[in-house]
């Protein structure tokens, strides 16, 4: 009997600290533990301007669960004086670009409606929304915290409680929001709150001007938080030339990237790493892709994605939705 209590007594812990240590099976779980599933993350998954207006279609053709990157500006009318938040990459920004609610929200609407009917079938959230904001003028990210209030029954949240450093179970939904690293952005998004208020969004740990060739625990000293629950990543502090000088890859590479991943998730983080394109010069003139985000050909990206896969990366972010879907869907770890 006693051993049965003590068994009882730890997997509420498990369930109340919503992550575990081992991956779990998708069709068992109700919270994606680190770990558990790699899914691609559509990086800059809206238009530039009147171009690529395409985007957010293309990535939710590929299927769910997926992850949506929104960059958000904060336009202010020269002649009205009103200001509101925008879809954009960065200035100059003219006050034409789609708002969040509009582009985002009104689009996925459809899919979180089905589901919330559905309910969850173990593999909520379907959509994480990454947000990369341009700026954290503490307006700014009222305006967004309100319109994620506005959403509140889509997305998964956790009760602020006493210590932040406790990790409070995630309430899942369709929708799960994560944010950047800034202090500016706890704030509004986290400190600001009243004990028990729902937590909409959750921050990453700060790794940013930090040594990219450090030891994983070096670049992240932090465990997961209440708000801080992820960790984001460029690709260099993997291989330290950046995709533009990947060269060849390599047993020690895939070491480095096998301890970043599981240092993360030891912390009971999500890790995400950025950008892996593999694409040609036509391509990232025809879709508005970066050079520097690019191994220069599909074939050497594709064994990143593939080491990524099997390393347990959570959000693996590329412009190229469709193949790196494609690749995440045939894996081993996604049957």
């Amino acid at each position: 009997m006693g051993h049965k209590l003590l068994l009882l007594s730890n997997l509420t812990l498990t369930a109340a600290l919503g992550f575990a240590s081992l991956p779990c099976r998708l069709d068992a779980q109700q919270v994606p533990d680190p770990g558990s599933r790699t899914v691609m993350d559509a990086h800059n998954c809206y238009p530039y301007f009147e171009w690529w207006g395409n985007r957010i279609d293309r990535a939710l053709s590929t299927g769910v669960p997926l992850a949506i990157e929104q960059d958000l500006g904060w336009y202010t009318d020269p002649k009205t004086g009103r200001s509101w938040s925008v879809v954009t990459h960065g200035a100059p920004m003219t006050g034409e670009e789609p708002t969040m609610d509009k582009y985002f929200f009104e689009r996925v609407r459809p899919i979180v409606e089905q589901a919330l009917k559905k309910g969850n079938r173990g593999d909520w959230p379907l959509i994480t929304l990454n947000l990369d904001f341009k700026d954290d003028k503490p307006e700014h990210l009222a305006a967004v915290l309100e319109l994620l209030r506005r959403h509140q029954d889509w997305i998964s949240s956790a009760p602020k409680g006493a210590d932040p450093s406790l990790v409070q179970p995630l309430r899942v939904k369709p929708i799960l929001v994560l944010t950047g690293e800034a202090d500016a952005q706890q704030v509004v998004f986290y400190d600001q709150l009243a004990a028990g208020d729902a937590v909409l969004a959750f921050g990453a740990v700060h790794s940013e001007d930090k040594d990219n060739k450090a030891s994983p625990e070096e670049i992240d000293s932090e465990k997961a938080t209440n708000y801080r629950r992820w960790w984001n990543n460029p690709w260099r502090v993997v291989e330290f030339g950046g995709q533009a000088h990947a060269g060849e890859w390599t047993s020690e590479k895939m070491t480095r990237l096998r301890a970043l991943v599981n240092h993360a998730h030891a912390n009971g983080l999500w890790i995400r790493f950025y950008t892996l394109d593999g694409a040609t010069t036509d391509e990232l003139s025809s879709f508005g892709w970066f050079k520097s985000y690019n191994f220069g050909s599909l074939d050497t990206a594709r064994v990143r994605w593939h080491a990524a896969i099997a390393a347990g990366v959570d959000y693996l972010a590329s412009d190229q939705y469709e193949r790196v879907a494609q690749e995440i869907r045939i894996s081993p770890r996604a049957r």
